[in-house]
């Protein structure tokens, strides 16, 4: 098969001719549709983020249909429409028992590979890794079972790709991790991919106001035709006190989806007494924050992590589904650019200028 591979961070990604070997027990095939290229990729590629194992199949958003299925899998067939997770869970631990599946404790033994600590694709007899367990830069891919989730046929699934990551953990931010309620003042710091799908959660709970940060004008007016009421160029303007001024008291909820320490900062101080900051992004490796003690305990802010939406995928992606197909969560519009595969790094340069909402890779 086909696969845009990282061979070395900081160096393009090389399409390479792999090899894919069958699914082992409690693992499926499926043959991609299409994928979303996210900014965690980018940062695999460009060293912001290290520990990354090389040559790896990058890609973590994406949907496709399942071509075969090994042995113990008694949930998913040839011909089914899956939407793929980066976010493998065993469905029995404490968290996939108690509702939080994406905190899942079964953890792969080495990063790179799957659930048994090896890897399905190999290029000239070498291992080839797997970005998030799906690896969705390629033709075809081998992943846990737990990763495919199916949903209904009628679905494009060229946008059920973007449920996969960026609209699942935005839209998730604000309804399960936050739980926004109607009528609060939100705040978002970052309008990209996931950004933009944190306002459109911020508009399904009825948020008011809903206030859009970013540096790059571009961005802001793609987030007005999503949802925001208002929006900040912190290129221009102090952020806190502009949020302020909009909100009259501050956010009650600050969402930063941007890998940025100072938006961390940032979205910290814009918050009312008794707000929360929502933490999605992450910064490079290494990055560190310091807060004013006072301002940890005064006025009785909250401050937390945000992982996947905290998803519980099987139940959220087919939510997804019908809010897409019922005309309430907007997709078509995320999408700026559609991609060949032999492309991954054009798409990755218009990524990091700040030109896209969300590339997509179509197979």
């Amino acid at each position: 098969m086909r696969a845009s591979v990282l061979v070395e961070q900081k160096h393009p990604l090389e399409v390479l001719d792999v090899e894919l070997a069958s699914p082992q027990a409690d693992e499926v095939v499926v043959r991609m549709a299409a994928s979303g290229v996210c900014h965690s990729c980018l940062h695999a590629a460009d060293g912001s983020w290290q520990g990354i194992p090389v040559p790896i199949g990058l890609g973590d958003e994406g949907a496709g249909v399942v071509e075969e299925v090994g042995s113990g899998v008694r949930d998913l067939k040839p011909g089914d429409h899956v939407i793929l997770s980066w976010a493998p869970t065993c469905g029995q631990c404490r968290y996939c028992v108690t509702g939080r599946s994406h905190l899942c404790e079964r953890t792969v033994p080495k990063r790179g590979t799957l659930m048994d600590g090896t890897t399905r694709m190999t290029h000239k007899g070498k291992p080839v890794y797997h970005y998030g367990h799906v690896a969705t830069y390629a033709s075809y891919s081998v992943m846990p079972a737990s990763c495919a989730i199916p949903v209904r046929k009628d679905m494009p699934l060229e946008k059920a790709a973007l449920i996969g990551c960026s609209v699942m953990t935005g839209v998730g931010a604000v309804l399960n991790t936050a739980k926004v309620s109607a009528g609060e003042s939100v705040a978002v710091f970052g309008v990209g991919g996931i950004g933009l799908n944190v306002v459109q959660g911020s508009v399904l709970a009825s948020a008011h106001p809903i206030v859009a940060v970013d540096v790059n004008p571009r961005k802001l007016t793609t987030a007005v035709t999503m949802g925001a009421t208002h929006t900040v160029d912190a290129s221009q303007d102090d952020p806190v006190e502009a949020v302020k001024d909009i909100t009259g008291r501050g956010a009650d909820y600050a969402f930063v989806a941007v890998g940025s320490g100072q938006a961390y900062k940032q979205a910290w101080e814009c918050l009312a007494p008794g707000g929360m900051s929502v933490l999605i992004g992450l910064p490079p490796t290494g990055s560190e924050v310091t807060f004013d003690t006072a301002s940890l305990q005064g006025g009785e802010k909250t401050m937390r992590g945000c992982k996947y939406g905290s998803a519980r995928v099987r139940d959220d992606f087919p939510r997804m589904v019908e809010l897409y197909l019922g005309g309430k969560l907007k997709i078509d519009e995320l999408i700026s650019v559609r991609y060949d595969l032999e492309e991954a790094n054009e798409a990755f340069r218009a990524l990091a200028e700040g030109e896209l909402s969300r590339g997509l890779i179509v197979f």
